[in-house]
């Protein structure tokens, strides 16, 4: 009967496939695991697996680590909404103009990768924040927005998932904190960086185009119409630009003094909990002092500006926080499910399973393509480390297998295919905020990311090979 503990993964993604809705997903896969729980000891097993599910989650809720990332992905909100609101990043786009660095093809491109990597704090800011600096520039060099879009698109994403000091980090430390393993989980999650082959391949192919100002394939045409146009193609222009009202410029440092605060902050709490030794630090406990220390910061700096009252300040963060809510849903039930799946021993079962059927050496490469498959499917990359986190771990645990090496092939593949997927935030995101049709950017990027994705799977198939041999 232990081939029923993997039911629950399979509803899951089963329900993605279907519904593509992430919730809807871990809902149903908690159901699932907590009817299999106590099937055998009630008569009345849905209503007991009702009830357990409601308990699953309140426990969940009661672990002090858990909670620190639910009140940080509420509170994240808040500060990007202070952020947003205060008219330092139109502030900072200006300064970054008027210093005259963008001359050439080569400049424009270079600012806007740049503009990308450096708000590593959250891939939607970034993207946004990149989108809205460079669109008439790109205009104005005869580069389409596909291009602009395909370079936001594919920085924002890679370096939240490389610098790991922001959301996306605290998100997988909390999933891997749940586990018992010989390494802190700190240190596995740093452990990933050299191996998150796509998002390194990304961010180089990113930094190719930029530096040789060469294109491929659809995106190649898009450049060519372009040339032969005398304005930008109607199909990448003025249906889709930022619907969002201009912010008035004001100063830089309303956006650069908290988001400096922050990660400043998340160094100096990493240090501060570890005794000394950031890798022994508590990465949820440093993520939300730093977050709040950066949220306090920004609310002074509005506060003390004069243009927003407290009350102003009060609802600008809770409408920050309402912003967030499916997010911090999938985050608990993500949680949740790990929980009620580590419980039923679904984990343990599949790696028995695949260890005695699948070659060791396989192991990493497909949990690559997995993640990569129900990331295009979703639309996320961090439901896809919801459900396959609980099946890589125990797979570490049985077999032995690099920590690091298999938690960065499951980040990969989410990342690749969120980057594949029409029905992404981060992709429907980069299309609005460089003014280019959705479909457009999806056409034109899918070739980068594909080949992208093969060049990472024989990556992961040579690393396996060098490390497992």
């Amino acid at each position: 009967m232990e081939w029923l503990s993997v039911i629950p993964p399979l509803v899951a993604i089963a329900v993605v496939l279907w519904k593509k809705e992430v919730i809807l997903a871990l809902l149903m896969a908690i159901f699932s695991s907590e009817l299999l729980l106590v099937y055998p000891q009630h008569s009345n097993s849905i209503f007991f697996a009702f009830i357990g599910l409601i308990e699953r989650i309140i426990a969940v809720v009661s672990s002090p680590g858990n909670a620190r990332i639910l009140l940080f992905s509420l509170l994240i909100g808040a500060l990007l909404a202070y952020v947003r609101n205060s008219g330092g990043v139109t502030a900072l786009v200006n300064k970054l103009v008027s210093k005259g660095i963008a001359k050439s093809k080569r400049q424009v491109g270079t600012m806007t990768m740049f503009t990308g990597m450096i708000i590593f704090i959250e891939s939607n800011l970034s993207v946004l924040t990149a989108g809205i600096l460079s669109r008439d520039l790109f205009d104005k060099f005869k580069m389409s927005r596909a291009r602009l879009a395909f370079i936001i698109d594919s920085t924002s994403a890679p370096v939240c998932i490389l610098v790991l000091l922001n959301g996306w980090g605290a998100y997988v430390l909390a999933l891997l904190n749940s586990y018992e393993l010989e390494q802190s989980s700190v240190s596995i999650l740093w452990g990933t960086i050299p191996f998150n082959f796509y998002a390194i391949i990304a961010l180089l192919m990113v930094a190719y185009t930029v530096i040789t100002d060469k294109v491929y394939g659809p995106m190649k045409r898009s450049e060519v119409e372009l040339q032969n146009s005398d304005s930008q193609n109607d199909t990448c222009q003025n249906e889709n630009n930022l619907k969002e009202d201009e912010i008035k410029p004001t100063k830089a440092r309303y956006m650069i003094v908290p988001l400096l605060s922050m990660v400043l902050g998340m160094f100096f709490f990493m240090f501060w909990t570890g005794e000394g030794d950031m890798t022994k630090g508590s990465g949820s406990e440093s993520v939300l002092y730093a977050t709040c220390l950066a949220l306090a910061i920004a609310y002074f700096l509005l506060l003390l500006s004069k243009r927003f009252s407290h009350k102003e300040l009060v609802d600008v963060g809770f409408n920050g926080l309402a912003q967030l809510l499916p997010l911090v849903t999938i985050v608990l039930f993500s949680l949740t499910l790990g929980a009620s799946l580590k419980e039923l021993g679904t984990g343990v079962f599949i790696a028995g399973f695949v260890g005695d059927n699948l070659p060791l050496l396989l192991i990493v490469p497909m949990l690559f393509v997995v993640g990569g498959i129900i990331s295009f499917s979703t639309g996320t990359s961090w439901g896809t480390f919801a459900i396959l986190i609980p099946i890589g771990v125990p797979l570490i645990q049985t077999l032995g297998l690099p920590p690091s090496l298999v938690i960065a092939a499951i980040l990969g593949g989410g990342v690749f295919g969120d980057h594949c997927s029409p029905i992404s935030d981060t992709t429907c995101v980069s299309a609005i905020a460089s003014g280019c049709d959705l479909l457009e950017h999806v056409k034109t990027q899918l070739p980068y990311a594909l080949f992208g994705g093969v060049v990472a799977l024989i990556g992961y198939f040579i690393a396996s090979l060098l490390i497992l041999a």
